[in-house]
């Protein structure tokens, strides 16, 4: 709404009256409002926080704090997930495989030094089985794995909707790799994980599109019942043999569907908490922006212009328009479709734009959440009117993991 933009910008432009731009923030009232929000719709099971997502040690901890909902976390990188290891952080559960040696040596000796709180590995191939294997001692105690299942949703037998991840899909197949895994005594299964992208990361109500909306949600109303079919029966299979300490699924976009899910014993989620702009558009819940930055004005190239130093920070996945950053305040600004958001300029053009000088601010939301903090190595956090601390991002510590 216009006016409850208007008033979010003056705001934000007290806030920040004495700090130069470039910077990024992070708005700790709406997060916590939109934490208490995914915790409403996990419905009672915890939720493991995606460091992706966040890439700031700093609200990481107070995540984990905050609330009991919030269990252990979901890292991406092998390296990252040692790390956060050796600043105090347990219950980890790598999201993605890894054929790092030296990581998965220093993993060994983790996990030699105490194998109930080491970190949790996913493997979906004996390839997989083969890297950890390689890099342990005769004697070295097991290292512990998750099985990761294709949570995609395919339409006949040729066309299918989904993240390209694990080539394992049903029970029998997940069987057969925790069957391979039982015969390697150094190696222990303690977990299952399975992503449903085209469900928890693909927005249902896509701006302008209405039929496409419509043929998202029934894509998503038929996945969601194939897989809860499925990953029980995976799971019912592994239970005749192995006990899992983790069943994990979900994203912020499928929390309340997967956490409906009786074998699901935990969810995932981590965009949720800085509700980036590919957030806008979902008709299951809302989310309350809560992280964005801020460019200066150095140029009018005409009256109707207004020219933004950097801004360039484009988030991964398809190159096409909803990865550019979103012009948020104030409001009425769009950007250039000729430029669109350039590494060293971003021209801005609307109904506000006419009003900026050189020398104001304008913020933008990035399109989606972690990798914004590997742009910037600090975050201004602010509650109330007031900035209550400023803390280090990954790249303020000197880390970049991917």
């Amino acid at each position: 709404m216009p006016g409850q933009a208007s008033q979010i910008y003056q705001r934000y432009e007290r806030i920040f009256v004495d700090v130069e731009a470039p910077f990024a923030f992070v708005d700790l009232d709406a997060m916590w409002a939109n934490a208490a929000a995914m915790l409403k719709r996990a419905r009672g099971k915890p939720i493991r926080v995606a460091s992706k997502s966040i890439r700031c040690r700093a609200l990481l901890e107070a995540i984990l704090r905050r609330d009991a909902g919030f269990a252990g976390l979901m890292t991406f990188t092998l390296p990252e997930t040692l790390w956060l290891a050796e600043q105090g952080f347990d219950d980890l559960l790598l999201a993605y495989p890894t054929v790092d040696a030296a990581a998965l040596e220093e993993l060994a000796l983790r996990s030699a030094a105490d194998p109930d709180r080491a970190p949790i590995v996913p493997v979906d191939c004996v390839e997989h089985l083969d890297a950890i294997q390689s890099v342990l001692g005769a004697d070295a105690p097991p290292v512990r794995v998750c099985i990761d299942v294709d949570a995609s949703w395919w339409v006949g037998k040729r066309v299918k909707v989904g993240a390209k991840r694990s080539p394992l899909r049903t029970p029998e197949q997940v069987v057969a790799l925790a069957r391979e895994i039982e015969r390697r005594p150094q190696i222990e299964l303690d977990a299952l994980m399975a992503y449903e992208g085209q469900i928890a990361g693909v927005p249902d109500r896509p701006p302008g599109r209405r039929w496409r909306g419509g043929l998202i949600r029934f894509m998503q109303q038929r996945s969601a019942r194939e897989l809860a079919a499925r990953r029980a029966a995976i799971v019912e299979a592994l239970s005749e043999f192995v006990e899992l300490e983790v069943v994990n699924g979900g994203g912020t976009g499928s929390i309340e569907l997967t956490a409906a899910e009786a074998a699901v014993t935990e969810v995932a989620a981590g965009s949720g908490f800085f509700a980036p702009a590919l957030f806008d558009h979902y008709s299951r819940f809302r989310l309350t922006p809560a992280a964005g930055f801020a460019l200066p004005i150095v140029r009018k190239p005409s009256p109707e212009l207004a020219t933004a130093l950097g801004g360039g920070y484009l988030a991964s996945g398809p190159a096409d328009a909803a990865r550019l950053p979103l012009p948020w305040l104030p409001a009425g600004l769009e950007l250039d479709v000729e430029e669109g958001a350039g590494e060293v300029q971003t021209p801005l053009h609307g109904a506000a734009a006419a009003g900026l000088a050189v020398g104001d601010r304008v913020y933008l939301r990035h399109a989606k959440a972690g990798e914004l903090c590997e742009r910037f190595d600090r975050l201004h956090l602010v509650e109330g009117d007031r900035i209550v601390d400023v803390v280090p991002t990954y790249r303020g510590e000197g880390k970049t993991f991917l």
